[in-house]
């Protein structure tokens, strides 16, 4: 699965990328160039910081799902004291 940018989001990283380049090189980059580097990094790049980000969401969403298992889950053994029932 290619990772593909909407039209606003790469034009805003382009339109930073130029100026950034500039300014640690000393060099311009032509629109072309830009388009090129950017294209590279999001292929070098781009799956890796996904997987990257799925798995970290999964690990904080399973970390959550635990906490509401000891949060929330009444063993029928406190229900049955609260109740009064047999202990």
């Amino acid at each position: 699965m290619a990772i593909q940018l909407n039209d606003e989001r790469r034009a805003d990283i382009l339109a930073r990328l130029r100026p950034f380049y500039a300014e640690t090189f000393d060099e311009t980059l032509s629109e072309y160039q830009a388009e090129r580097l950017l294209d590279y990094f999001m292929g070098a790049l781009g799956p890796p910081v996904y997987n990257q980000a799925i798995q970290d969401a999964r690990k904080f969403l399973l970390e959550k799902l635990e906490d509401l298992d000891t949060e929330f889950v009444i063993t029928e053994e406190s229900l049955m004291n609260d109740q009064g029932g047999p202990a």
